[in-house]
């Protein structure tokens, strides 16, 4: 979304927020990674509490 999408985005009239367009943009990529990285984070089998409570009786 940022790498790709970045240059096509290159606008400044539209404000959104009160924020540049291409600035909301890097916002709203920066921000649609985190909410992806947590969906992956939880749905992830490694992380499950039955694989945390044998990595505790493990260690």
């Amino acid at each position: 979304m940022m790498l790709v999408l970045t240059p096509f985005m290159n606008r400044t009239t539209p404000y959104v927020l009160g924020l540049p367009f291409l600035l909301f943009w890097i916002v709203l990529s920066v921000v649609m990674t985190s909410v992806c990285m947590f969906v992956v984070y939880q749905t992830d089998p490694a992380n499950r509490d039955d694989a945390d409570a044998t990595t505790q009786v493990q260690s």
